[in-house]
Parts: C-alpha cells; structure tokens; sequence
C-alpha cells in the first residue's frame, strides 16, 4: 500500500513520504519483471544498429535520459519526438531498427499513430508502460511492466512515481546489455574521455604523479629538522623515505610530523625512521586514477598521498588525491599539497 500524505505533514514528512511511494513502487515494479526483460535484451543485443527511443511529455524526458544512458553504456541509441517523427525525422531509421516507446496511460494519440509507420520499418517494438491492458500494449512486440498504483503527489496528478518507475526500467534493459555486451571499464572509458569520471577510468598513476626534483626525498637517517624543511619547500603532504637505490622504506606525512611535536618536546634527536610510517599503502605508475582514489577512500581511515613504487619496489614518485582531480590533464609541480594521516 502506497502512503498517503498528510495535509498537515510537514515539509520533510512530505518529502520522505514521496521517497518511499516511489521506492515501494520500483520494488514493485522489480517483483513484476519477468522474462521479457530478457526477450528486450535479445531485440536489441541481436540488431547491430541503433536503438530508437520516443515518448511525449515527462514520458519525453524519461526517454531522453534513458537513450543517453544506452549510448554511454555501449549501445547506440537516439531519441525520437513522435511528432517530429511524422514530419520528416523518420528519415533516422534503417530497417530492424527496435524503438522503445513510454507511455504511462499507453494510449498516448501521438504514439498510437506513430506505430503503423514504425512497422514499415520492420522496427521491433519494446514498450515501457505504465498499464499493460492498453492499445499501445496490445501493438508492442515486448512490454516492460511500469504500472504505478497512484502518483506521489497528493492529487495523483503529476508523473513522479510513474516517470520514476520508466526511468528504473531503462535503467535495468541498460544494465542488462551491458553485461550481454561484456562491457568493460575500459569501454566506458572510451566513451567518457572528458569529465572527472573519464579522467579517472582514462589517464594513469603515472600521468598525474609528481617524481624527480618535485618530491621531497628523504633518507632514513635525515634529522627531523631536515625533514620538515624539505616538506616544506616541496608541499605534497607527505615525503617517501627511500635508501641510495630508491627502494621504499616508509613515508612521513604531515600527520606524523604533528605527532611527532606533540609526544616530543624536544626534536632534536629524532630522525625519520623515528617517525615515518613503515609499509604504507602504494600503488603503481600503471594503475588507473581509479585505482588510486580506491585506494585512498576505501579504508576506515582515509588516506590522501600515496608512494608510486615499481614492482621491485623502487620508489619513482607520490600521487595525491588533489592530483587525481585537477581539472584538464596538465599536472602542475609544486603546488600547495593536502595534509595526508596515515
């Protein structure tokens, strides 16, 4: 049963109140689904042109969403207004082409007049609709269930939950071809170059990373006060300590500079082997931004420098979570770096 909303609810009652009518009404919509999610996979998997979406109204927006989503997760896909179409856009089609229609009443005049042409193009036709006793429904070659009980809004007027529940099923047809595609990482990289998402999945550790001169180097047996001043005059948050081969034997980071202040009142004595952290996490010259943003974040206590090793275990330079999202592909040397704790 989906919640009603109080007249006397307030603002935030409201707003959780619609979030769970439209989450009750996904779950439904997934307790449906069946085998002709699969028979809309093989429509599309099985035609090597593109995808064709259309709807009026919100079911319009839903539609333009869903094709961008096709497109991004590699199948071709374009959306089509249906009045439009008439008027000299089904010049788009090649023949096989399958269209996805949305329609939340499933007898929407524009689409219902749109079908008989459609069938000129042998076009395959997958419906998104929101009720499955509809003439729309009957001249579908596959129907996905997008049945709501009743609209969030209180008048059940405006499409919300059922523009909601369309949306989730072209989620769902975009996910499943994906796998039936066995679309991979690098694919979605490919087609996402711009963006902080496509930077991440497109460049490597060793394309952003500071080495050379940039990074503060330290031996093991440097003083702490020689530490801290080549901390500071090259800013990255944390100095890789290494022998005369470069090999890693442990990173100071601001944070142990600071404990070190604070359980010592006198430094003097202290080297970096008395306060670096020994065996901290590194990554690969090789590995995708990804990779290493992974690396930071997904631990309890997050981390933001990461040593850049070899697999032998020679040190060739650090990667800060700053550096991973700078906008644009220039790095620059020597810019003010983020405190990192290990």
């Amino acid at each position: 049963m989906i919640p009603q909303i109080d007249p006397q609810a307030t603002h935030l009652q409201i707003a959780r109140t619609v979030m769970e009518s439209e989450a009750d009404a996904v779950r439904d919509a997934a307790a449906r689904l069946g085998t002709e999610l699969g028979r809309a996979v093989e429509v599309i998997i099985n035609h090597p042109g593109k995808v064709v979406i259309t709807g009026v109204g919100k079911s319009g927006h839903i539609g333009h969403k869903i094709a961008a989503t096709l497109c991004s997760t590699g199948t071709p896909a374009v959306f089509l207004h249906p009045t439009e179409a008439t008027h000299g856009d089904l010049g788009i089609y090649t023949p096989g082409d399958p269209t996805i229609i949305l329609s939340r009443s499933g007898s929407t005049q524009e689409l219902m007049r749109l079908v008989p042409l459609l069938r000129q193009f042998n076009s395959p036709l997958i419906g998104i609709l929101g009720k499955r006793d509809s003439w729309l429904a009957h001249n579908m070659d596959v129907v996905l269930d997008a049945w709501v009980a009743r609209e969030a809004d209180p008048h059940n007027l405006a499409p919300t939950t059922s523009a909601t529940v369309a949306l989730v099923l072209g989620d769902a047809l975009a996910v499943a071809l994906m796998q039936a595609r066995n679309f991979a990482p690098a694919d979605y990289a490919r087609f996402h170059p711009g963006g902080q998402l496509g930077r991440n999945l497109h460049l490597q550790v060793g394309d952003v990373m500071h080495s050379g001169s940039s990074v503060p180097w330290i031996a093991t047996g440097m003083s702490l006060k020689e530490v801290v001043i080549s901390m500071t005059e090259r800013p990255l948050g944390a100095a890789p300590v290494v022998d005369d081969h470069f090999h890693l034997r442990g990173l100071v980071t601001d944070g142990d500079l600071r404990r070190a202040l604070l359980a010592n009142d006198d430094i003097r004595s202290l080297h970096a082997s008395d306060v670096m952290t020994t065996n901290p996490v590194t990554v690969s010259a090789s590995a995708s931004l990804k990779e290493a943003l992974q690396l930071m974040e997904d631990r309890p206590r997050q981390i933001s420098v990461l040593p850049v090793v070899s697999e032998d275990q020679v040190c060739v330079g650090v990667i800060r979570v700053h550096d991973i999202y700078l906008s644009g592909a220039a790095h620059i040397n020597g810019s003010d770096g983020l405190q990192t704790d290990r």
